[in-house]
C-alpha cells in the first residue's frame, strides 16, 4: 500500500513539473498577432483608414440641360439615372465615401427617387416633390431636408442659372441640420460585393469600349458611356459634350456602368411617371473594357445584377446605374 502511495505521488509531481514546464514554455512563446483586414467603404470596396459608419446621403440632382455641368457627382459612390418627365433624366447621388463642398443643382423628388435612397438607409436630399413624393415625406418614410422649407437657408440660390436650375447645397449644411433634426448619422448602409483584384484582371466577356443609351428621338438627354484603358474608367458624355464638374471642369468617371430594363407609365396630367423597380428584368453591366447580359433584381430598394444566379459582384470605385424604359435604345461598339 505505501510502495502505491510513493509511486502516485512521484508519478504527480513528474506531471506537475511537466505540466509546469510546458506552461512556462507556452508563456515564453512570442505573440503572434493577426493581420487587421483593411476596412473598406461599403458602397465602394475602396479601402478605408477606418471603420467608415458615415450614413449614406442621398440628392436628387438636376440634369437639364441648363443645369449642367453639375457640382459633386464626381464624389458619388453611385449614380441613378431616372426619367421624370417626358424624355428628361434627373439623378440620385449617393453619397458615402466622399463629401463633396457642394452638391447642385438641387432638383425635387418623386417616389422612386425615395424608395432607391430608402434602400441605402440614406438621408435624402431634394427641393420640391410631386405630389405623391410629398405625401411619402410628411408621413415619415424617409429622413429628408427639402429645400421647400429651407429655401434660401441651407439651399442657396446661385447667381448664375436661373430658377429652377439654380438650387445648390454644401455637406457642412447637410450635417449641420442632420444634428439639428436628430437624425441618426453614424449607421453605415450594408455593404455591397466586390471583386478581388485578381478577379478583376480575369473578367471574362464581350470586349465593349462604348456604349449609348437612347431615351427618344431627342438626344437631348441620350448617354454614352466610354471605357478609358489608360484610366480603367469610364466616361459619360451627352451629345459628344463630356460630363465633367462646374468647379473643376475635370470628368466624372466611374468604375462600373450598369443598365436596368424597367416598365415606364405615365402616372398624371404632367407626364410623371411610374416605374415598375420591383419587377426585375434584363441588365447590362460594363466593367473594365468588357460587356456582360444580366437579369436585375430589387433587394430591399437596390438594384442588384445578376448573372446565372449570383450577383454581379462589382469592381472597387464608382458605379453609375441607368433606369432605362422598354423603348429605350442601347447601343454597343468599340472606339
Amino acid at each position: 500500500m505505501n510502495k502505491w502511495i510513493i509511486v502516485c505521488c512521484a508519478a504527480f509531481m513528474i506531471v506537475s513539473a511537466c505540466s509546469k514546464k510546458d506552461g512556462d514554455e507556452r508563456k515564453e512563446q512570442p505573440k503572434v498577432e493577426k493581420q487587421k483586414a483593411a476596412e473598406q467603404f461599403p458602397l465602394t470596396g475602396m479601402e478605408a483608414k477606418k471603420d467608415s459608419t458615415q450614413r449614406a446621403i442621398a440628392i436628387t440632382v438636376n440634369n437639364h440641360p441648363k443645369a449642367r455641368p453639375q457640382s459633386g457627382l464626381a464624389e458619388a459612390d453611385i449614380v441613378y439615372e431616372v426619367l421624370t418627365e417626358g424624355a428628361v433624366t434627373r439623378f440620385l447621388a449617393i453619397y458615402q465615401s466622399e463629401k463633396p463642398e457642394t452638391v447642385g443643382p438641387v432638383r425635387s423628388a418623386r417616389k422612386y427617387f425615395i424608395d432607391l435612397a430608402k434602400g441605402y438607409d440614406s438621408l435624402y436630399i431634394s427641393h420640391g416633390y410631386s405630389p405623391e413624393a410629398k405625401r411619402m415625406l410628411e408621413n415619415g418614410v424617409i429622413d429628408h431636408i427639402n429645400g421647400m422649407r429651407h429655401d434660401g437657408t441651407l439651399f442657396k440660390r446661385v447667381g448664375f442659372r436661373k430658377a429652377p436650375h439654380n438650387s445648390y447645397i454644401t455637406f457642412d449644411k447637410i450635417e449641420k441640420q442632420a444634428v439639428d433634426s436628430d437624425f441618426e448619422m453614424d449607421k453605415p448602409p450594408k455593404p455591397l460585393a466586390f471583386l478581388k483584384k485578381e478577379e478583376v484582371e480575369s473578367l471574362d466577356g464581350e470586349s465593349v469600349s462604348n456604349m449609348t443609351i437612347s431615351y427618344s428621338k431627342d438626344a437631348v438627354f441620350a448617354s454614352e458611356f466610354s471605357y478609358d484603358a489608360n484610366k480603367e474608367k469610364y466616361t459619360r458624355s451627352t451629345g459628344e459634350v463630356e460630363m465633367v464638374e462646374y468647379e473643376t471642369n475635370e470628368p466624372v468617371l466611374f468604375d462600373n456602368v450598369i443598365v436596368v430594363e424597367a416598365a415606364h407609365h405615365v402616372a398624371d396630367e404632367q407626364g410623371r411617371k411610374e416605374i415598375a423597380l420591383e419587377s426585375g428584368g434584363e441588365a447590362y453591366v460594363l466593367q473594365h473594357g468588357i460587356k456582360k447580359e444580366a437579369e436585375w433584381r430589387n433587394e430591399d430598394g437596390r438594384i442588384v445584377p445578376y448573372e446565372d444566379g449570383r450577383p454581379v459582384k462589382l469592381v472597387p470605385g464608382k458605379t453609375w446605374i441607368s433606369i432605362v424604359p422598354e423603348m429605350a435604345i442601347v447601343s454597343f461598339g468599340e472606339k
